[in-house]
């Protein structure tokens, strides 16, 4: 091969390989970027790692908590970790910035009505080009329910409606663990007292709320819908008692009658319902109550649930 052919072989790896790498590192990146607010809670940790374990690179999530120093090990792995506070809301423009998708874990209790701490985070999303919330809500206002939390759910659903974002609202049922310490009472004393009219709800493992959150707002096709979110069956006194002698190996007698208890005060009709919501977005089945006691064994029979 002489100099001129070497020349020109040169220039074509030049101009066919290396050129137009350069061109495309220069291209604007379109990729979704992933805000969880809330991240470094119980149900914003678990759809994290859901997200992590189902291949959302780190560098895509953009990880939102009053205590971001909680977060510390997933800066290393390439995720933004960032100080947003709704109480501050001058902190929530740079914790948002850079993100397309939102999922907004609802607040609970604090000196800050919870609809305005909500509202709060929806307009600096949306002024931070955010272009899809998804909202944990109460899987009662599909049912009617318009009193108690409802109404702070209710309230928030109606400013993300209305705020020009694309929303989804994943409306979740009790969670299945305020279940563990009756069910470790029954362990322990090797009865329970079932009301003669009970209303049974659809109780879900907090692992499924947050698989559910977190498929919704990294998967298209959930846009301006809404799901309940529950487990797969209706539980009351007599399933979880039976489910714990079996997770526990030990004898459970179900007394019936007026002096029963129910399991929860709260509620109620609004909550006694089950949805194929958790596998229709998630793939997987959602856990029922006998998975879940024989996974939590030893703080069933410890008496420590």
């Amino acid at each position: 091969m002489n100099q001129l052919t070497r020349r020109t072989a040169l220039g074509m790896v030049l101009a066919g390989t290396l050129l137009p790498e350069r061109r495309a590192r220069a291209q604007p990146s379109h990729r979704e970027r992933i805000i969880i607010s809330g991240a470094s809670g119980q149900l914003g940790g678990q759809a994290l790692k859901w997200l992590l374990a189902k291949g959302v690179p780190a560098r895509d999530l953009i990880l939102v908590s009053r205590t971001p120093q909680r977060l510390a090990a997933y800066a290393t792995q390439g995720a933004s970790v960032r100080f947003g506070d709704f109480s501050q809301p001058d902190s929530l423009p740079a914790a948002y910035a850079g993100g397309t998708r939102m999922l907004l874990i609802s607040i609970g209790f604090s000196s800050l009505p919870r609809p305005e701490a909500h509202r709060r985070a929806i307009e600096a999303a949306k002024h931070a080009g955010v272009r899809h919330i998804a909202y944990t809500s109460w899987i009662g206002i599909s049912r009617g329910d318009n009193a108690g939390i409802a109404v702070d759910h209710l309230a928030t659903e109606d400013i993300l409606r209305n705020s020009g974002v694309a929303w989804t609202f994943l409306r979740n049922s009790l969670y299945m663990e305020v279940l563990l310490p009756a069910a470790a009472k029954f362990v322990a004393e090797g009865k329970a007292a079932a009301p003669t009219h009970e209303v049974r709800i659809g109780f879900v493992a907090r692992a499924d709320c947050a698989a559910a959150a977190a498929a919704a707002v990294s998967r298209p096709g959930h846009a301006d819908r809404a799901y309940d979110i529950t487990g797969p069956a209706l539980l009351g006194v007599r399933e979880v008692a039976r489910a714990a002698a079996e997770a526990s190996g030990r004898r459970i007698d179900v007394v019936v009658g007026e002096s029963g208890a129910a399991l929860v005060k709260f509620g109620g009709p609004s909550a006694s319902v089950t949805s194929t919501a958790v596998a229709d977005l998630t793939g997987a089945q959602p856990i029922s109550i006998e998975q879940f006691l024989t996974e939590n064994r030893s703080k069933l029979v410890s008496g420590s649930g």
